[in-house]
């Protein structure tokens, strides 16, 4: 039996009717992954791109050393968004990347565990524990990333803390660095380049494009043609050098990097 809330899900998820939405949730017994590839072979929807953003409030920070060397960014979330505009929460956040930052800590269970640099006397984890009585709801350090270069390291946080990106460059290039964050926050490039793609990611987009194609009535020989040209429009959408720069539609972030390693 398929639920009404399946088939909303599905369609907030690709954009398709919801008749379509139901129709392959019923072939595919409510898989979601298989109906999304069932829609995107029908040529109903675009790539449905994975997302591992969290149904829950909060806000993203980031922190950077004065010589550009380390930074992080991390993820912290809260109930609601009013509480994720407090100007105490977002402080206690501000503190957790710079503790981060500074100390090192290897993952999150680490991090609460050590003694916080903002509150002398406590650990992160009882500074939290204080936060979440002051501020009545209950707050979680998420996830957070940690660079530290011979290069340079150079942060974004795009609109109210909704987005972060944080970029590890070995060209020490401050306004090269802060394009290529405001590109990632805006094109969201799931790896570097081609050869990052994973063969079986790589294998699944070709299955879905040739049965693109054989639906739209080419034989097979001719789909398999077609298919190795629109490989390189997947590429494009989804690895960073490939992609079209945000800022400059004619040009390629590959080809930015190039000119400005030049210069």
């Amino acid at each position: 039996m398929i639920t009404a809330q399946q088939v909303k899900s599905l369609r907030e998820k690709t954009g398709a009717g919801m008749m379509d939405c139901k129709k392959v949730l019923t072939e595919t017994d409510g898989d979601m992954e298989k109906a999304m590839e069932l829609l995107r072979e029908r040529g109903i929807t675009k790539a449905a791109k994975k997302s591992d953003r969290i149904a829950a409030e909060g806000i993203v920070a980031s922190y950077v050393s004065a010589d550009k060397k380390v930074g992080t960014v991390v993820e912290v979330n809260a109930e609601t968004d009013f509480v994720a505009k407090n100007a105490e929460f977002r402080e206690f956040v501000a503190e957790v990347a710079k503790q981060i930052v500074e100390k090192n800590p290897s993952d999150v269970a680490a991090l609460l565990a050590q003694p916080s640099m903002a509150e002398e006397g406590k650990t992160v984890q009882e500074v939290l524990t204080n936060k979440i009585a002051t501020i009545g709801e209950n707050i979680t350090i998420r996830r957070f990333q940690r660079f530290e270069t011979e290069g340079m390291v150079e942060s974004y946080i795009h609109g109210d803390g909704k987005i972060g990106v944080l970029v590890d460059m070995t060209v020490a290039d401050e306004e090269l660095a802060k394009d290529i964050c405001m590109q990632i926050a805006a094109a969201k490039p799931e790896y570097l380049a081609e050869k990052d793609v994973p063969k079986d990611v790589l294998d699944k987009e070709m299955e879905i494009l040739k049965a693109q194609a054989m639906n739209e009535g080419k034989p097979e020989a001719i789909a398999e043609k077609i298919v190795q040209g629109r490989v390189g429009k997947f590429y494009s959408e989804i690895c960073l050098l490939d992609q079209d720069l945000v800022k400059d539609q004619e040009m390629k972030v590959k080809k930015l990097l190039k000119q400005k390693c030049k210069s």
